[in-house]
């Protein structure tokens, strides 16, 4: 895993367009079929728009129909953690970047195989590094 990334809430503020801002540090969501790459059909890997973390890689990358991009699984099981997120009255699993903290959306047990899991991911919180090509999924 890489370094830890501290930066305060000013600097956050500069780096992040409004959007950005909204999801990855205070925990937003942006509206289904709306972020930049819920159609997105390029190779590369997807990286924190907070840090640069490597997070998922294209060939992970499925139409799940929600409205946001998805994967089955994650590049690195260390660049990612979750947490419980007990908002809007229901019970999930949001996942966020180890390295920035910053949120990324949530995972749910209904995904693919190999992993059977669905990475729910806002594009807000994604920049998609095409000269990376695939890291592979561990």
């Amino acid at each position: 895993m890489a370094r830890r990334v501290d930066k305060s809430e000013q600097e956050w503020r500069e780096q992040l367009s409004d959007v950005e801002y909204k999801v990855l540090r205070k925990k937003g969501t942006e509206r289904a079929f709306t972020g930049k790459y819920h159609d997105e059909k390029r190779e590369g890997t997807y990286i924190c728009r907070g840090c640069g973390t490597p997070l998922f890689a294209s060939d992970t990358k499925y139409d799940s129909g929600t409205g946001w991009p998805s994967f089955y699984d994650v590049v690195d099981g260390e660049n990612v953690r979750s947490e419980t997120d007990r908002k809007f009255f229901m019970t999930r699993t949001e996942v966020l970047c180890s390295v920035c903290d910053g949120h990324l959306g949530h995972v749910f047990p209904d995904g693919p195989q190999p992993t059977g899991l669905r990475y729910c991911i806002n594009s807000a919180a994604l920049d998609l590094d095409p000269g990376a090509g695939d890291a592979g999924a561990e």
